[in-house]
């Protein structure tokens, strides 16, 4: 084997894994550059219809292609070179497995003789992510026997399936590749690409009960006072409606968090209830405990209902549970359901199923309107000000990404819904602020009108994430009230030593950010400039920042008197 014959086994090699990927439904790859992924960096680029983005920073390449994981719901191919590289991928790896979107890490790697010998750059590469990822692969280095075409398309096909079901999530792939890395092609035409080949047709099931657990499971529910609770999908974009019309025909509210997708919608709204985490808090006029708690999706955003379900650990607490993750902290629930939760709804829609009594609806609904009409009332926080005019300016189809910390729980507390279809996601798997901002971009990259919400210290965590605005539209929404406000509302303030270790302001110019990565910007002291810098970003075509100054001590204030007002 001559060494340009090497060449060309890692570049066919590669590009069969890469073609195969791209059959099994991978439409995006995420390359950061390094020499020893040369090969699978010229297979993306050569694959024809391959979207192919390249992020410097694999941390935030990682990010990245979760955004686009996220909106798109589909396989995303993330490459990197040997060494450190594949490790920097490791926050977006918990993120995508805790919140199950699918993701194809492919670490190139040196081959079997230079481990283990102090060869530059290379380190232990196997199970890199231990059990955080769904699959691990070591493949064998290029030119090897066993890495045969057969092999290799088998290898895509099953990643690409083992990311989707049973529980999505991401694999990694690890590829030894051997130098000379590249072919010649000049002189070498002896090996050529095996190219795209017929898909595997993998077809994914669709859980449901079998019908005597539905009937048992509607004769829990019918007739009886109870709760539907949806947290954070992801859900089939029927389950509106299905959950909808399930919540009409029981005569119960559905308590639904900014993450489930059914605040906004030309859905049937009129039993979804925003405003519980106001609510809440107190007693209801006349309420007595629900028979029944029937929760779909992750733990909702929201402290006080969380402790609501807590406190109502008597009642019958049935989880929703598609795949074979549990999602139940205080572990209270009574019956786990693993069904798709769209085809749970159809099935209990098609038995005989009673309406609760008159009245028990009513009392939620009631409350629901007394917050409502107590924020007209109220010297509202400026980030519920801003949130309100967002909802109503954004175009129809906007992916809205909530970053966490303050920001999530504002949005839960004051983006209350309307017809306008908006879809809210955020990084509530592991709850990091880490890759909020290439997160946001990586949603943007899948085609849709994006607009982020972050809070200071998220953009300053996840600056390189920026880079990625040289090619993308998207509007960057910074709420910057100097730090982590967050603790604000903790016994942390307290401290003498608060603002050193837990406030922790950056002291950064916003500004001189946009400056610095060539983006507009627009500053926004108040709700009325907020919704003028909103609509000239969005008849933009470029990336910008939109810098909301916010007083925190006064939001603070403001936030306390809310929720003294709501419980007064």
């Amino acid at each position: 084997m001559t060494n340009i014959h090497q060449g060309s086994l890692n570049q066919c090699a590669a590009q069969t894994l890469i073609d195969n990927l791209h059959a099994a439904g991978a439409h995006h790859a995420v390359i950061s550059p390094g020499s020893r992924s040369s090969p699978l960096a010229l297979a993306c680029d050569a694959a024809p219809g391959l979207k192919t983005w390249v992020i410097v920073d694999e941390r935030s390449a990682a990010f990245f292609a979760l955004g686009i994981a996220k909106s798109t719901r589909s396989p995303v191919i993330v490459i990197a070179t040997s060494g450190s590289a594949p490790a920097h991928w490791y926050p977006a790896v918990l993120e995508a497995s805790q919140d199950h979107h699918p993701l194809i890490l492919i670490s190139a790697d040196r081959p079997p003789d230079l481990q283990d010998c102090g060869a530059n750059q290379t380190i232990d590469q196997m199970h890199l992510f231990g059990a955080h990822v769904r699959w691990f692969s070591a493949l064998p280095e290029a030119g090897a026997p066993s890495a045969s075409s057969k092999y290799l398309r088998s290898i895509a096909h099953q990643a690409a399936d083992k990311s989707r079901w049973p529980l999505p999530g991401p694999v990694h792939l690890n590829f030894p590749f051997r130098e000379p890395l590249l072919q010649d092609q000049t002189r070498d035409t002896s090996v050529s690409s095996h190219g795209v080949t017929d898909a595997i047709d993998v077809r994914l099931p669709v859980s449901r009960p079998k019908d005597d657990d539905i009937q048992s499971l509607a004769g829990q529910l019918s007739g009886k006072k109870g709760l539907i609770v949806c947290g954070r999908g992801p859900f089939e974009p029927d389950f509106c409606r299905h959950v909808s019309a399930l919540a009409e025909r029981l005569a119960c509210p559905v308590l639904a968090d900014p993450l489930s997708g059914l605040r906004f919608g030309n859905h049937d709204r009129s039993h979804v209830l925003t405003r519980y985490d106001a609510f809440l808090r107190n007693t209801l006029p006349g309420q007595q405990p629900p028979a029944w708690i029937l929760r779909f999706g992750a733990t909702p955003v929201s402290k006080t209902l969380q402790r609501y379900l807590a406190s109502n650990s008597s009642a019958s607490q049935i989880l929703v549970a598609p795949w074979r993750d549990w999602q139940d902290p205080d572990r209270i629930a009574k019956c786990t359901v693993h069904s798709d939760p769209a085809a749970l709804c159809t099935a209990l829609l098609g038995s005989s199923l009673q309406a609760a009594e008159p009245g028990w609806l009513d009392a939620f609904v009631a409350e629901e309107q007394r917050i409502a009409a107590l924020e007209e009332s109220l010297e509202m926080p400026l980030e519920a000000q801003i949130l309100r005019n967002l909802a109503m300016l954004c175009p129809e189809d906007t992916r809205l990404f909530a970053g966490n910390s303050m920001v999530i729980r504002d949005v839960d507390s004051f983006m209350n819904g309307g017809a306008k279809r908006i879809i809210i996601l955020g990084n509530r798997g592991a709850s990091g602020i880490d890759g909020n901002v290439s997160t946001t971009l990586g949603i943007s990259a899948s085609g849709v009108r994006t607009i982020g919400l972050l809070g200071d210290l998220a953009l300053a965590h996840d600056m390189n994430g920026l880079l990625a605005t040289r090619e993308l539209g998207a509007t960057l929404v910074v709420f910057n009230n100097g730090g982590g406000s967050i603790f604000e509302y903790l016994p942390q303030r307290e401290r003498p030593e608060f603002e050193r270790y837990w406030l922790t302001p950056t002291t950064l110019e916003i500004e001189q950010i946009a400056r610095l990565f060539d983006l507009g910007y627009h500053r926004a002291d108040d709700a009325g400039q907020f919704e003028e810098a909103l609509r000239r970003s969005l008849d933009s075509n470029r990336a910008d920042l939109v810098e909301v100054v916010v007083d925190r001590k006064k939001s603070v204030a403001l936030h306390r008197a809310y929720w003294g007002k709501v419980t007064g």
